[in-house]
């Protein structure tokens, strides 16, 4: 599956709004980090050809790669690309593949949610300083975390509502072409 690809089962209008959401948060972190790439590229020619760095493009380019990092894996997690219990599922019973991935939905929300929560305390304890090199808020280094953990808690509720649904949304595993492992063949 896709970025942005519609889901079996689930709300058409809830399902292309957050495809679209997805999809526009991909493209953000892909923009980030082209323009990140541009800021070093650009940092590198001017520090050794020109002999000048400019002071504001380290820290734009830092803050770009926290867009990205955060907004691509918050993709990550409604695409599936996410760490989970999957080698569980090679050992465990094959019924146990809904309650392990639902487990791996539930924790990522968990984790998503403590960066929404503890993002919003430190763009909160940060807003009032300055990043001297862009003359903003010190917030502003935060706030990709939390949209990031927004984003992650919002497709992780979606993946866990679709799953309860019944909608199909675990084919990227498919247990049936695996072998049994010798181990479990013995028990």
């Amino acid at each position: 599956m896709t970025a942005g690809t519609a889901r079996s089962g689930a709300p058409p209008r809830f399902s292309a709004v957050l495809s679209k959401i997805c999809d526009g948060a991909l493209y953000l972190a892909g923009i980030g980090m082209v323009a990140m790439t541009a800021l070093v590229a650009y940092q590198v020619f001017s520090r050794f050809v020109l002999n000048a760095s400019p002071s504001w493009t380290e820290v734009t380019a830092i803050m770009l790669m926290n867009l990205f990092i955060f907004l691509g894996a918050a993709v990550g997690v409604r695409e599936n690309y996410h760490m989970g219990f999957d080698v569980l599922l090679y050992i465990l019973p094959k019924g146990s593949k809904w309650a392990l991935r639902t487990l791996s939905d539930l924790i990522a929300f968990g984790f998503g949610f403590g960066m929404v929560w503890y993002g919003c305390k430190l763009v909160g304890l940060t807003w009032h300083t300055v990043i001297p090199a862009l003359e903003l808020p010190g917030g502003f280094d935060y706030l990709p975390l939390v949209a990031g953990g927004f984003l992650i808690c919002l497709f992780s509720a979606e993946r866990i509502a679709l799953r309860w649904s019944g909608a199909d949304i675990d084919k990227d595993i498919n247990l049936e072409e695996v072998p049994e492992m010798p181990a479990v063949q013995e028990a």
